[in-house]
């Protein structure tokens, strides 16, 4: 028994073995797979409620089922024993909502990913609810072809299928019927067995009876089938370590921490969701704790709702501004105020600062921070960056957020605002935050707040260590450069003017209602076929500007053309019209002549200029030898 045991659940039993009272707390049994499925129908076993959700992909299921069906090692599975009172909330896992309002026996720990799968494929009378490797979802039956299953065992991969809900297999794009699985015949015709069935006796003798009476050859098969999977799969045996209900609830968290054997790894905001369920013994009592995940989708859903910045309502809660950037947030600011009541303390947010936040603090601090980031939102919109796709650092917005929530309103004093506003495009700019971020962020707090407070001699190492290189212009071709897209927005918020809608310049609103991208001033095509030794300067960010959908539609062929029919379009006398393109900074005489040498070059030393006032610092110019 012992050999099956992986090596998480050996460190688990460690954790708790370090006393005589932790040595009779470990309990090590092994239990019919059959059985522990049932225990899930019946609430019997549920889950802590800080546990992520499920999410295994189809071909991991199918993956999981085939070991089943092998009686190969499934690995230790960890609950911890309630005695009738659960510590945390419980919630049934998925699929076993029946159960709802059940008080549980057992939490599952660790093993979730595995015997929820198990629990919708081989013991519901539903389709699985599932995903496919690209995220898609799918609700998916599994059945195991008998035939390829009495085989060897190295195909038993091959043999376990999921098929669609209507339970038709079609090949030639869904063109073509392969099998109609949709009846009891038409699976033992197919000779795919639902395994669904596995474990209910009854109804796996009635579909052997029509599967060996559709052909008296079938008997030998069946014989086989029993005997190579259905035995296998009726003896399975789950090994599962089991916590008194007396293990403290700090242990539990302990192993909660340490203990991980679905594949995914656990993150700090779930380990200090349970850390923080853990500490509150008078309020687990009732089932009255604090619930962290409830608290940051609330901070969430009014970040995005209010700044679609920080990610779309509708989306993950990871998406665009994360979980771990809020907390991040929250250390430094905890960590900087004991700074300040204890010199030799430091400033961080490493992994061990978050998990180390006291929950007393986190509640202290977390509103101040949803402020701040509400405030970080607002400057972004100042700086014409208003979608996740367009932000250049995400991770930046970590430290900006942290010393608007110490300074507060300090931060909006004009001479506060412009080095703030500095600092960030050179951060940008510069690329600073491309590589390690921890210690950047401790820095930036301290020297930023020391910066806009004018102590003396204090400047942030992210001002005064950026520079941009004249000739990084050539290689800003793709959204995958921060600085690509700070030149975007350093664009509209000079005031470009849309070369369809030119009645005002963009603005935040307009980006979006007029689906305004970067578009290429000279297409593609065209600079390869008249100027083909520069066809690489195509992609850059010199030969881009933001303009709207409508705008970009008719910019083919070459600019001396269709800027006639853009004028035309606008009403507006030439010269006006060549005023709205200035405002791209770009030189409307290189268009009309369709120079694309000379609109390349004034228009690279245009937005340098534009770079070098936004970081407040020349331009670094690097000697190249030609193009």
């Amino acid at each position: 028994m012992q050999s099956s045991v992986t090596p998480s659940g050996l460190s688990a039993v460690h954790i708790l073995s370090g006393s005589k009272r932790g040595k009779r707390s470990v309990a090590l049994d092994s239990l019919k797979l059959s059985d522990v499925l049932k225990d899930v129908a019946s609430g019997v076993l549920q889950l802590p409620d800080f546990q992520r959700n499920w999410k295994w992909d189809d071909e991991r299921i199918r993956a999981l089922v085939a070991t089943v069906t092998l009686d190969y090692p499934l690995g230790v599975v960890m609950a911890l024993q309630t005695g009738g009172t659960s510590p945390f909330k419980a919630r049934t896992l998925k699929g076993a909502e029946d159960a709802d309002g059940t008080v549980p026996d057992l939490l599952l720990l660790d093993g979730q990913q595995r015997l929820t799968s198990l629990f919708q494929a081989l013991h519901r009378d539903l389709p699985v609810e599932t995903v496919d490797a690209r995220g898609k979802d799918l609700r998916r039956w599994y059945y195991i072809d008998i035939a390829k299953a009495i085989g060897e065992p190295a195909d038993r991969d091959d043999a376990v299928v999921s098929v669609p809900e209507d339970r038709i297999l079609k090949s030639d794009f869904a063109r073509k019927v392969v099998f109609d699985l949709s009846t009891t015949d038409g699976e033992c015709a197919a000779g795919y067995f639902p395994l669904h069935l596995v474990f209910d006796t009854q109804r796996v003798n009635a579909w052997q009876q029509k599967f060996v009476s559709a052909d008296p050859a079938n008997w030998g098969v069946w014989g086989q089938f029993v005997e190579r999977v259905l035995n296998h799969m009726n003896a399975f045996q789950v090994p599962m370590i089991k916590l008194a209900a007396s293990t403290t609830l700090d242990a539990v968290c302990a192993v909660f921490e340490r203990v991980n054997t679905g594949g995914v790894p656990l993150n700090v905001f779930e380990l200090l969701t349970a850390t923080y369920a853990g500490n509150q013994p008078h309020f687990a009592e009732h089932g009255d704790y604090y619930r962290l995940p409830v608290q940051w989708e609330g901070i969430k859903k009014g970040l995005t709702q209010n700044h679609p910045v920080f990610g779309r309502p509708e989306a993950d809660l990871e998406d665009g501004l994360s979980s771990s950037d809020f907390l991040q947030a929250v250390a430094l600011v905890h960590t900087w105020e004991r700074k300040q009541a204890n010199p030799r303390a430091s400033v961080s947010c490493k992994r061990r600062d978050l998990l180390n936040l006291p929950l007393a603090e986190f509640r202290r601090l977390a509103p101040r921070l949803a402020e701040a980031f509400q405030w970080v939102g607002a400057f972004l919109e100042r700086q014409c960056i208003i979608r996740s796709a367009d932000l250049p650092y995400r991770t930046q917005l970590v430290p900006l957020a942290a010393v608007r929530a110490v300074l507060g309103e300090e931060t909006d004093r004009p001479g506060s605002d412009e080095r703030i506003t500095q600092w960030y495009w050179c951060g940008v700019l510069g690329e600073m935050y491309g590589g390690s971020t921890e210690s950047r962020f401790t820095r930036d707090v301290e020297q930023l707040i020391g910066w806009i407070r004018g102590v003396e001699g204090v400047v942030p190492d992210t001002v005064s260590e950026a520079a941009f290189l004249d000739d990084r212009l050539n290689s800003l071709t793709t959204r995958n450069s921060a600085a690509y897209k700070g030149i975007y927005a350093l664009l509209v918020k000079q005031g470009a003017v849309d070369w369809y809608y030119s009645d005002a310049p963009l603005n935040a609103g307009r980006l979006v209602e007029h689906n305004v991208e970067v578009r290429q001033v000279f297409s593609k095509a065209w600079v390869a076929k008249n100027y083909y030794a520069y066809s690489a300067r195509a992609n850059s960010i010199v030969n881009k500007t933001p303009l709207s959908f409508r705008a970009g539609r008719g910019m083919t062929g070459s600019p001396a053309v269709y800027l006639k029919s853009l004028v035309l379009e606008s009403g507006m006398r030439a010269e006006w019209f060549d005023d709205v393109v200035a405002t791209h900074l770009i030189d409307p005489a290189t268009l009309h002549t369709a120079d694309f040498e000379q609109f390349y070059e004034n228009r690279a030393k245009q937005l340098l200029e534009l770079v070098m006032s936004a970081m407040g610092k020349r331009t670094v110019f690097r000697d190249t030898a030609g193009w």
